[in-house]
């Protein structure tokens, strides 16, 4: 594994950048826009390579902007990850890694996740923000069922499953992704509720078999979200809803935007550290 990094960007020039690499003959696994801690409005694009590029294309992406490319070994990483790995508050579910066990509450879901190299421990502003969402919903009642698309690590899915005690299918473009979503599952007791399946997109035929969903969950990047609006659109019942993240606080208009012409508008927003979780519903019953 590789991570390529391009530094000292405005949010926008990240967005941008973000995507021209999401969607580049590169072919990364995973991309990441990253703000830096200690100055507001300096950003940066992390990408996740799994085979080492070549310096020629990166340096052509970049352009004369600063950048680097560094080797990234799976089990130091991991170790690494695991000392500030801190427990999660994200609604009713608590994500912690097995050194936290004893800590967690009793009125919470607990859901135990360790680092890895599949995105989503909790810790994100994006999958807190869709947790709290997805606990909001569950308020009203038990949607079913239920599709998570771009399950990263799992956590939605799990925590569907923990609070509802129902089935839920799980995809992800990225087999390492689905083989970590199916661990995490049996680790949280709930593998035979989640059903993880390898697919672009929604083309899988369990995905279709199952339509039209009471809930769809899509944490993933503004780009494929907004290319993923008239399929998404088209799985879900008329009266369900749709919670979408993996976009920044400026990327909200435009993937709104993808989808009123769907049919579908924003009925709640939650803004968590620049990323944004929306939750969306059919203008008939919003």
């Amino acid at each position: 594994m590789h991570v390529f990094t391009i530094y000292d960007l405005a949010l926008d020039q990240a967005d941008h950048l973000g995507d021209e690499i999401t969607w580049s003959e590169l072919a990364p696994v995973s991309v990441t826009l990253v703000e830096n801690d200690e100055r507001e409005g300096d950003w940066r694009v992390e990408a996740h390579f799994a085979e080492r590029p070549s310096d020629q294309d990166l340096a052509t992406v970049a352009g004369d902007r600063r950048w680097d490319l560094v080797p990234l070994v799976q089990r130091d990483w991991v170790r690494e990850s695991l000392k500030g790995l801190k427990p999660v508050r994200a609604g009713r579910f608590y994500l912690h890694g097995a050194h936290d066990r004893d800590s967690v509450p009793l009125t919470s879901f607990a859901i135990e996740i360790e680092a890895g190299l599949a995105f989503g421990t909790g810790h994100h502003g994006t999958t807190r923000g869709c947790l709290i969402a997805l606990t909001d919903i569950l308020k009203r009642g038990v949607p079913w069922p239920v599709l998570d698309v771009g399950c990263g690590t799992g956590v939605l899915a799990i925590a569907y499953a923990l609070a509802a005690r129902r089935s839920v299918i799980a995809s992800d473009i990225d087999p390492v992704a689905v083989d970590q979503t199916r661990t995490n599952a049996r680790k949280n007791k709930t593998g035979p509720q989640v059903r993880a399946r390898l697919a672009s997109g929604i083309d899988h035929p369990l995905i279709r078999q199952s339509a039209p969903y009471q809930l769809i969950m899509a944490n993933i990047l503004a780009r494929p979200l907004e290319v993923l609006a008239p399929a998404l659109s088209t799985l879900l019942d008329p009266r369900g809803s749709i919670i979408l993240s993996g976009l920044t606080t400026g990327q909200e208009r435009r993937v709104s935007a993808a989808y009123r012409l769907q049919g579908l508008v924003p009925v709640r927003r939650i803004r968590l550290d620049g990323w944004s979780t929306l939750v969306l519903q059919s203008q008939t019953t919003a």
